[in-house]
């Protein structure tokens, strides 16, 4: 069972909706996950675009200290996070259902890349269809500035100027230390997010939004990243809105972000229906 103290929200459409949408298959469940500090208001914007389509839908976000410390410390307090995620489809009965996830920046991706691996390597979660993933503003390897960045916005202006210099000092000297200058070393007691999803990617197609104006998110870590999931076979779409800041890009680009994420969660749905259809085929 999941924990019931996760701080999660579900959003179930009503039959017409999903009938409309979905003629008699099963509706997806889309998987939000939330950048650092995002506010469960931010992130039911971007669930109904899914909702709206038919789609059950499942916010989250990971908690600031697992994100900026748990995570930098090497202490893989995410992984517990990611099980009791997956639980929840089992708690409602939609583990049979076709399985999306949004992804917000690296707080979201560092929750996603132990998703993952726990549906790669647990044979409790290995039955899961999991059809496709958006990845927002992510992901983002060895950027101590963009972190910093990231952090500073995270913690707000109502933070005193002493507690945040600290902890802003504190950060940055963990991040560099750890994840930069004793990598080489440390990677092999925790890989980064970043080249644990790299290295070993999931086999479902991907849809990287980003923007070459984002401080935070280097657009060419993005593009780096999607060079190495072709490489391995894995389909990536993507888009570069230019402009847009970090996890801004909805806001920016309304209805082209809206069409994006809709055309690709059809297709992804139009390429597991053709899959059962050629299954079907061969064992006829």
């Amino acid at each position: 069972m999941a924990d019931t103290e996760m701080d999660y929200n579900i959003v179930f459409p009503d039959a017409g909706t999903s009938e409309r949408h979905w003629r008699g298959t099963k509706e997806p469940v889309v998987v939000l996950l939330g950048w650092a500090g995002c506010k469960d208001k931010h992130l039911s914007k971007y669930s109904s675009i899914y909702n709206e389509r038919g789609c059950v839908t499942i916010r989250y976000t990971a908690p600031l200290k697992t994100v900026f410390i748990s995570e930098s410390f090497g202490y893989k307090e995410l992984s517990s996070t990611a099980r009791k995620l997956l639980e929840i489809l089992y708690d409602y009965e939609v583990e049979n259902s076709p399985i999306f996830f949004h992804v917000f920046s690296n707080g979201g991706f560092m929750l996603y890349r132990y998703v993952v691996e726990l549906l790669y390597s647990d044979r409790h979660f290995s039955p899961l269809c999991v059809i496709g993933a958006v990845l927002d503003s992510a992901p983002g390897g060895g950027n101590v500035r963009g972190a910093l960045r990231a952090l500073t916005a995270t913690l707000g202006p109502n933070v005193s100027p002493v507690l945040r210099y600290f902890l802003l000092g504190l950060f940055a000297v963990t991040v560099f230390l750890l994840r930069i200058v004793l990598y080489p070393v440390t990677k092999y007691v925790h890989k980064n997010h970043y080249d644990a999803v790299r290295d070993s990617p999931p086999a479902w197609p991907h849809l990287c939004l980003f923007s070459r104006a984002d401080q935070v998110i280097r657009h060419a870590d993005v593009t780096l990243f999607m060079e190495a999931l072709r490489l391995k076979g894995t389909p990536v779409d993507s888009c570069d809105f230019v402009s847009s800041a970090h996890v801004s890009h909805l806001r920016a680009f309304p209805e082209q972000y809206t069409q994006k994420c809709s055309d690709f969660l059809i297709n992804c749905m139009k390429d597991v229906a053709e899959m059962k259809k050629r299954h079907r085929i061969q064992n006829q």
